[in-house]
Order: structure tokens, then sequence, then C-alpha cells
């Protein structure tokens, strides 16, 4: 056996003190969603005008191209939105949504009328004549009309192309014509200024290349709104879209959440009171379809929720999970489950087991709850549930395995003779693994690796799952500092890289953030939870080797 170490007097406090605060984090982190947040009060809750698609329920999408949504429903929307809202905008004439500036009108709502445009030539030229033959017909309900949405973005059409259509219809109609697109893209084809009445501009301070805070949000979109003023002089400029996400990832310092897309809403309109600046918010309803597109985030821009209910008031303070207790229950749920599990076959005595078991058991059940919480917001269909929720036992059993080892360690002194594995435990389906968690250490590892590599070269519109690693990455990390006493196994060189390329990813992702998304440093802590025992193990089993 290797001579102590000064570190393994401490292994079991500083084990003590990972277990407690793992607990209090469990807690904390729930109470902050939970803690009703004040901010400053919106001037009206009367909204100029708000983009309008009604693909909120189960299984739509315009990507359906035999989709039909029946008058009746537009109707029922636009007289809810009419309460709150003087207009609306709208991206396509198909799929039912050319009836949309007839039934706007009968509630006093205009209409800026979007004509889609794409590769298809053909499907072109269908929305280009519902668009005039619209624009004709339903005139006087008509604020303008936005030919094509974020083509050049897209990189769907060419600027020569998408200027003749622009100018198709400018000729067919003496209705306001323009283009959308985000407010860079104006300043790469200024040309397609001359061919619409006013510009309209996207401005979405979270979507920016360099993503803006929420505090400085509002700030943001002013000085861009001047900066474009001062480009186009004497040309209108019409914000056609600003707005903020209420669920997703974090994208460096701006954050996805209910309060933020509160305060970015009660901010914005303070600030369009004082200028003179034609707007649009997106948008009226969560649209669920485009988390295909965006991941989670996409799906969270609506003022209202897919249910057509209000997400948040414009006055008084903001909760972010009102259901949050529940979560705190499911810490106490889990904590009573570690208790019971640990009865069986105990090899333990005294209070230390069980207390060690409770924080264990709570920390991991507030964790699932998170876990639970980001299934809800993120999955689109069956499949995605299934794995969300099948991964999320395979945690679950995990924590309860390595917690029943840590509490027989807490709870009597260390007798190395009575915990070291024993030779037949090592060989586990015909492998020699280094001890009897190795293939569970394993697993995570890997999963958490894989989900690295996408999260580094593709992880734009990918979450954070923080409460789903957290039970392996401490559970294994808490086991490892009770082992100090013992001889450390060479890992298996497929662990070794696994725990390189942990660390490399975990600290690229920190990186790629600029080290300003607070999310991404625990993503690094939880790698180096399940890397660096195994660092460690290779490191001792190397000095072992050279000096015998």
């Amino acid at each position: 056996m290797p001579p102590h170490t000064s570190y393994a007097r401490f292994a079991r406090p500083l084990a003590w003190i990972l277990l407690a605060a793992a607990a209090v984090f469990g807690a904390g982190y729930w109470w902050l969603l939970g803690r009703p947040v004040n901010l400053p009060d919106s001037p009206t809750a009367k909204i100029a005008c708000v983009s309008y698609a009604p693909f909120r329920l189960k299984g739509e999408t315009p990507f359906d191209l035999n989709a039909f949504i029946p008058p009746e429903r537009i109707d029922a929307d636009l007289k809810a939105l009419s309460a709150r809202f003087d207009c609306v905008r709208t991206y396509s004439m198909s799929q039912g949504l050319g009836a949309v500036p007839d039934i706007a009108g009968r509630y006093g709502m205009k209409v800026l009328m979007g004509i889609w445009l794409g590769r298809d030539p053909a499907a072109n030229e269908r929305e280009i004549k519902l668009g005039i033959e619209a624009a004709r017909r339903d005139h006087d309900n008509l604020r303008g009309i936005v030919v094509g949405n974020e083509v050049m973005l897209r990189g769907e059409l060419s600027e020569k192309a998408l200027a003749a259509y622009i100018a198709r219809v400018n000729d067919a109609t003496d209705v306001p014509v323009t283009y959308a697109d985000v407010w860079e893209f104006w300043l790469k084809h200024p040309a397609l200024a001359k061919v619409t009445d006013y510009l309209t501009i996207h401005i979405l301070p979270y979507w920016e290349d360099e993503p803006v805070a929420p505090e400085r949000a509002v700030r943001h979109v002013a000085d861009v709104y001047q900066q474009m003023k001062a480009r186009f002089p004497g040309k209108s400029i019409m914000i056609g879209e600003t707005g903020w996400p209420s669920q997703g990832r974090t994208r460096r310092d701006a954050s996805a959440s209910l309060v933020n897309e509160a305060r970015y809403l009660r901010e914005f309109l303070d600030y369009a009171a004082t200028v003179d600046m034609p707007y649009n918010v997106i948008e009226a309803f969560d649209q669920p379809w485009k988390r295909d597109l965006e991941g989670t985030v996409g799906g969270y821009w609506g003022i209202f929720d897919v249910d057509a209910k209000p997400k948040f008031a414009m006055t008084g303070p903001v909760v972010e999970e009102p259901r949050w207790t529940w979560a705190i229950g499911a810490g106490g749920a889990g904590a009573v489950l570690f208790l019971l599990v640990g009865t069986v076959r105990r090899r333990w005595h005294g209070l230390s087991g069980w207390l060690s078991l409770a924080l264990a058991g709570f920390a991991a059940g507030t964790a699932l709850a998170a876990h639970a919480r980001l299934l809800a917001f993120a999955c689109r269909n069956t499949l995605e549930w299934a794995v969300g929720i099948g991964i999320g036992v395979v945690a679950l059993f995990t924590a309860l395995s390595l917690s029943r080892t840590i509490a027989a360690r807490l709870a009597s002194p260390i007798n190395p003779a009575a915990v070291a594995p024993r030779p037949g435990e090592r060989r586990i389906l015909g492998i020699a693994w280094s001890g009897v968690f190795t293939p569970q250490r394993f697993f995570w590892m890997f999963v958490l690796t894989l989900y690295g590599i996408l999260m580094v070269f593709n992880g734009r519109y990918r979450d954070f799952p923080v409460g789903l690693f957290a039970l392996p990455s401490i559970g294994f990390l808490l086991l490892a500092m009770l082992r100090t006493r013992e001889e450390a196994l060479m890992p298996l060189v497929e662990e070794r890289l696994l725990a390189i390329w942990l660390v490399l990813l975990g600290a690229a992702v920190v990186v790629q953030e600029n080290g300003a998304n607070l999310v991404s440093w625990g993503w690094l802590v939880l790698n180096l939870a399940l890397a660096v025992p195994v660092l460690g193990a290779w490191h001792r089993a190397r000095r072992r080797v050279i000096t015998p």
C-alpha cells in the first residue's frame, strides 16, 4: 500500500464539503428560479405591431406544404391579439395566411403582409401572385408589404434576383414595399434600398455574432438604429423584428430566460415611446416548430405561449419558475429514495452514512428536476422524450450505486482490506476494468465526450444538460476523493484518452463563450470532475512503476 499523503487526511472533510455544497446548490438554484424579480414597469401594455404565425399546435409547421390554417383559427387569434396590438406582421401568403389582411381589418388592425421568397422559382411566383392579389383586394388594411424575409442571410437568392421581385410588387401596387433582413445584411447590400420604399431591419441582441447581455440589449438596439439612419439618410427605417427568447441555451452573457424576455420587452417599449420609430416585436405566440431549426431557443420567442396565454405581465415582479417548489419536493423524494436503497445489504452503521445518503439524494433529486425541466422545453417528439428519460434513469442508477459506497466510506474509518475491490470484481464482460465502478464511469466519460464534441463543433443551438451530467460527474469525483489510501490501478488507455479529451473539450467551450457564460464554466467543472480522477490514477500508477 502506498504511503499516506497529506491530502488523504483531508479527503473525508472535503467529501463532506462537496456533498453539502451540492445539496445547497440544488436548493439555491431552484430558490433563485422561484423568487420574484423586480423589473421596471412598461409604460404601456399596447404594442405597435407583432409577428404572427399560427403554427403553434402540436405537429404544425410551415414546412408542411399541405398544411392549412382555417380562417376560424386566424379569426380567433386576431380577435385576441387586437386587444394589445394595432398591427400584425405575416411572413407568407400560403397555407391560409392570405386571409389575414381581411380578418385583421374586422378588428381595426393593420397588416405588414409578408411574401415568402426562397430558392424555388415556382413557389416564389405563387407567393408573388397571391401577394399582389391581396394588395389589391385588401389595400386599406395593409401598412406595408414585406417582399422576402432574410433571403440574403440564408443565401437563397442573389441580390439582383431579389431586387427584381421587389420591383415587380412595387410596380403592381401603391402599398409601401420593403424587404426585411438582419441589419448587417442591409450594410452588405445597400443597393436594395433603391428598390424599396423603406428599410425593414432585424435587431436581435441575443442572436448577434457578438451576443449582447440583456441589461445592455436596448442600448444596443438604439445604437444600431441610429447607425442605420446615418448610413441611409432620408430613408425611413423600421425595426421589423426585435425581441428576446424565454428559454434555451445561454450565449456568452446573453441568457435566454422568461425574466430576461420580460425585461427586454419592457425596456424596449419604454425606449420606443421616446423616439419616432416604427417597430414590430417578434413574436405573438411561441412556435414549437422552430426548435427543428434553432434548438430549444427557437420555440420560445412568443409573448404568449402555445395556449395563447401571456407568459408574463407588463408590470410588477416576474417569476422565472413558479413551480420551483416541485423541484424541492423532488429533492426530498430523492433523499428518501437514497435512504431506502441504503438499507439494502448495508455494511456500515452510524449517523454519518445516513446523512451522506440524504445529502446525495437531495442533490440528485434537484439535479434530475433540472433535467426534467430541460426535457419539457427541449423535446420535440416521443423519441427525444424516451432518450431523455432513459438517460436520466441511467444517471439515477449510477448515483444510487455510487452513494452506497460513498456512504460506507464516510460512515466508518477506511479499512483498505475491506474496501479494496476483489480481483474477480475487476473483470466485467470479459474486460479487465480497474474497478467495479469503472464500466459506469467509462460510459459517462464516453457520452460526455461525444456531447462535448457536438458542443464544440456544432453547439450554436445545443443546450447545456448540466443537471443530467452532474449526477455521475460529482458522484465519481466523490468516490475518487475517498480512495486516496488505496493502490492506484492503471486506467485503461481508452479512459486516459477520454479524460484528456474531456479537459480539452470543456476548456474549448469556455473559450468559445469568451469566458462570459457562467453555464459554460459549470460545464467545464463537470468535465474536470470526470477526467481528473482518471488522470490522477494514471499519474500515481506511473509513479509507482517508475519508483517501486
